[in-house]
């Protein structure tokens, strides 16, 4: 099975093949996806139906009848819950022969970090006494609130990776949004998920 992956940052294009393993081998030890290289669209153009909808086709004809496609974006200003459901439809509209989802991070990818931050100390510089911020989610500068911990700021392209690899799965899950990615990726996987604790 192949897993196709439509994002929109630098950072994602490293990162998410990594957090997408780490999940499967969490979820599913004994599936053994062929994750592809992310397709990058930026932000401006994911979020248009046509553009959505190209990318979709490319990944849909990479990972062939069997494939699967997961599309993972920062919502920035927009809900997650409006934005979400909107690109999904246009995803199923273009391919529905495919599973799929589409799963939006509430402000950024890095407020995943921020939920599990505890987990994250001692990393790539961070705090040893680092504490998560009551909402995570809340904060709309993730990526600033973690370089303002970390002595020489942070750079997307190097640290998100390396939190990626780092940082408690279970923990991220008080994020609503990464949850959907859990569960989301459960779906794809065709795996039962554990209960959020």
């Amino acid at each position: 099975m192949k897993l196709g992956l439509i994002v929109e940052g630098h950072g994602e294009v490293i990162a998410a093949p990594i957090l997408v393993r780490r999940l499967t081998q969490w979820l599913a030890p004994e599936v053994h996806p062929e994750v592809l290289l992310p397709h990058r669209v930026p932000r401006g153009q994911l979020v248009k139906e046509d553009e959505l909808r190209r990318a979709i086709e490319l990944t849909a004809r990479k990972v062939g009848d069997e494939g699967r496609i997961l599309v993972l974006l920062d919502a920035d200003r927009d809900l997650p819950c409006t934005l979400g459901p909107r690109l999904l439809a246009w995803a199923r509209a273009q391919r529905a022969n495919r599973p799929l989802s589409v799963v939006v991070a509430q402000c950024e990818y890095e407020a995943w970090f921020l939920a599990a931050a505890e987990s994250l100390r001692g990393q790539r510089g961070l705090p040893t006494s680092l504490n998560a911020p009551p909402q995570p989610e809340r904060i709309r500068d993730a990526k600033g609130w973690l370089g303002n911990h970390m002595p020489s700021g942070y750079r997307e392209t190097i640290d998100q990776p390396a939190l990626t690899r780092a940082f408690d799965l279970e923990a991220a899950r008080r994020a609503d949004s990464f949850d959907k990615l859990v569960r989301d990726m459960g779906t794809l996987l065709n795996v039962p998920v554990p209960p959020r604790p």
